[in-house]
């Protein structure tokens, strides 16, 4: 199912859907995320420019503003969930500069970024190539892309203690689980995908659950 959405536009997460992601974000997925911010933390300085693509709630780039002095900007493809991220930043203290864009025509400068952070969303992007192309471009010279997201390929057994963990019931749990099976991509097809795009210099680390694929503009 989300295969065939995928082929005709981006996903976006709207209404009522958006508020639900909110609160599952905020309830379930605060003390992962936190690890996340740490995980980008430890590739920047203070005063470095870092973009969150596909943003959703907001809730990493948040964390992360509480680790530096960062010049931090989000993009999401809904409208719903950048109102909502900025009204979390807002609540939370912080200036982040969140705004609804595609991924696929991003409307930054060239080499605008010390990094760029996208989290258990690349699989929901129509274009993945141009997604992955429009990176490299607002990306700095000698500057990291960090992609975080799900293998199809993981266990059946892991998926479940993963719905279980966000705290997700119902149809809400099977919609995951699906989008696991159906959505995500595995290593080789990111492999592919990143072959084909401009970026060169790659690292994908292999989980349980997913990767986390470093991607290096060269200098």
């Amino acid at each position: 199912m989300m295969k065939y959405f995928r082929r005709y536009k981006d996903l976006a997460i709207e209404g009522a859907q958006a508020k639900m992601y909110d609160y599952n974000t905020r309830e379930h997925r605060i003390d992962e995320i936190k690890k996340e911010a740490k995980e980008v933390a430890s590739h920047i300085k203070n005063g470095d420019s870092v973009l969150e693509v596909a943003a959703g709630p907001g809730y990493l780039s948040i964390e992360l503003s509480k680790l530096g002095n960062y010049k931090i900007s989000g993009i999401d493809i809904s409208a719903d969930l950048v109102e909502i991220a900025t009204g979390n930043a807002r609540e939370a203290g912080v200036k982040i500069d969140f705004l609804q864009s595609n991924v696929s025509n991003m409307p930054f400068e060239e080499n605008m970024f010390n990094f760029i952070i996208c989290v258990l969303a690349f699989k929901n992007f129509k274009e993945p190539i141009k997604a992955l192309n429009e990176m490299y471009r607002v990306l700095k010279p000698g500057s990291t892309a960090l992609i975080m997201d799900l293998n199809r390929n993981a266990s059946k057994q892991v998926m479940q203690t993963l719905v279980k963990n966000m705290g997700l019931k119902g149809l809400n749990a099977f919609l995951a689980r699906s989008i696991q099976r159906n959505g995500a991509y595995t290593k080789r097809e990111f492999e592919t995908f990143i072959s084909m795009s401009e970026f060169k210099e790659f690292v994908i680390n292999e989980s349980e659950i997913g990767f986390s694929i470093y991607l290096r503009k060269v200098e």
